[in-house]
């Protein structure tokens, strides 16, 4: 009897402790635990041995390296054999073939030990090599997932670029292939989302979510803390806006309605509502529909005027005058920079070509009255295609520049906007004019005005809430008030006729 329950006893203490490193094993395989090396480091310990894991090229993939013969380690990778042993007066060793997820990429798992390999050593040993098989495949599960997230996210970035650049065709061509009907449209909304740079990966998952795959969402290029969101339907809008409160810190702005052509216009909007969404107690603003000075000159004027001062990109190969067009716009939009991050270029390529076209147009961006035309030109020349039939307006050779300022309506809508600042003591016109005149440069502005260069900056900054337009950032809200200046007489009319004989695409080059 006393033998029996010895054996009793035995057996549970054996079967206590085999309990415990299974126990021990399996928690390797929970979420927060699953890292290869620290299992093969595990079974080192629990053999109180060595073990190692290698690929078939002997590659060590985890643990400390364990001398084995390469024909066994051959045979082992090509499904010869499943697993061996070898035993030596000081060296045992356990060789067992590890499956990975793919095909002929078999590992070997090694164990070296001094003591030879009891029941105990050699099933830890097993059950390790079926973990580690189970651990690889969700690695690779994991990774692929990863992939193929990667990839989508890549292939919605290049839709955006092609849309940025109004190659609209391409970009329909290629979502049609993997979201069906997302582009089939002629108009779309662009939204900004700004949150934490560190979250941005989760907030771009929830815009998906949230979007139902009706939207295209992209993380920006050229800002780590904001999601681009371009969606047809109205939906989209408010399922975004419910983001706001479960994402605390989140911004949201968002343009008007504009054709996919324009969504570089969108975008631009969407950013500066962006800025007005950061004073508001409910974190969203939608870019406000106010006057714009084009809508104020005569239409026909303006095509006119547009079409002649462009004229010298005409002789360019189609696709390379979109190309300069679209790159000159988001870098009179944005920085030069950022306009190369949203492209996908070097920022030195968007330089060149916006320095092809001042050639071309016989002008110098450097200047921000320069810039403000370029820009009216550049907008107004997406819907030279929807213009009126020949003869409804002026002859191209009759289009200036002093017509368009010249209307009733634009220097009514120019002397109102300007007129705001003149109830301010600090004479914020006089600086903001100095400034506009200096190139936006604040050290130059303060020279020529006779004032500290940081008082210039604030009284610009602080122009900026009474015109309801940003200043210290290029874009459309600058060039109007740019527009403005000129329509009122404050600033003289840009030159752009000047030679550029540096230029080879300069009409009087040579």
């Amino acid at each position: 009897m006393a033998g029996r329950e010895n054996r009793e006893r035995r057996s549970e203490a054996r079967g206590g402790e085999e309990a415990a490193w299974a126990r021990e094993l399996l928690d390797h395989l929970r979420p927060a635990e699953r890292d290869v090396r620290r299992v093969v480091a595990w079974l080192a310990d629990a053999v109180q041995g060595a073990a190692s894991l290698q690929d078939g090229s002997g590659a060590l993939l985890a643990g400390t390296r364990v001398a084995v013969d390469e024909n066994l380690v051959a045979d082992l990778v090509t499904g010869r054999i499943a697993s061996v042993s070898w035993e030596g007066q000081r060296h045992h060793l356990r060789l067992v073939r590890v499956e990975r997820p793919q095909p002929g990429a078999a590992a070997v798992l090694a164990v070296s030990r001094p003591a030879p390999f009891d029941r105990r050593a050699s099933e830890v040993v097993l059950r390790t090599a079926q973990v580690l098989e189970l651990l690889l495949r969700a690695r690779e599960t994991t990774a692929a997932g990863h992939r193929l997230r990667r990839a989508a996210s890549d292939l919605r970035l290049a839709i955006l670029q092609l849309l940025m650049v109004e190659d609209t065709v391409s970009a329909r061509r290629v979502a049609a292939g993997l979201w069906p009907g997302l582009l089939d449209t002629d108009t779309a909304c662009v939204y900004v989302l700004e949150g934490d740079a560190a979250a941005r990966d989760r907030l771009a998952e929830a815009c998906l979510d949230a979007t139902e795959g009706q939207a295209l969402v992209v993380r920006c290029p050229a800002v780590d803390e904001h999601v681009i969101v371009v969606t047809p339907g109205e939906s989209a809008a408010e399922a975004l806006r419910s983001l706001i409160d479960r994402y605390p810190g989140t911004f949201l702005g968002g343009s008007v309605r504009q054709s996919l052509a324009r969504t570089a216009t969108a975008y631009g909007q969407a950013v500066s509502a962006l800025a007005v969404a950061h004073f508001r107690p409910e974190k969203t603003a939608v870019y406000a529909e106010r006057t714009h000075p084009e809508r104020l000159m005569d239409p026909a004027v303006l095509r006119a005027w547009t079409a002649l001062l462009l004229r010298p990109l005409d002789t360019l190969a189609h696709h390379t005058r979109a190309e300069l067009l679209a790159t000159t716009r988001l870098g009179l939009e944005f920085t030069a920079v950022s306009a190369a991050k949203i492209l996908g270029v070097s920022r030195n390529t968007v330089r060149a070509r916006m320095e092809r076209v001042e050639g071309l147009l016989c002008t110098d961006f450097a200047h921000l009255p320069v810039r403000a035309v370029a820009h009216l030109a550049l907008n107004t020349q997406i819907g030279l295609s929807e213009a009126p039939a020949e003869g409804s307006g002026p002859a191209p050779a009759s289009a200036r520049l002093i017509d368009l300022l010249a209307g009733t309506a634009v220097r009514a809508w120019a002397c109102d906007l300007l007129g705001r600042l003149d109830t301010d003591a600090r004479d914020l016109r006089r600086t903001l004019r100095g400034w506009i005149a200096a190139g936006g440069n604040a050290e130059r502005a303060a020279h020529a005005l006779g004032m500290h260069a940081q008082t210039v900056r604030d009284h610009v900054r602080s122009a900026e809430p009474v015109l309801e337009r940003r200043l210290l950032a290029a874009g459309s809200d600058l060039y109007e008030v740019v527009l403005a200046h000129l329509a009122v007489g404050d600033l003289e009319p840009p030159v752009l006729d000047r030679t550029k004989p540096g230029y080879p695409d300069s009409p009087v080059h040579g």
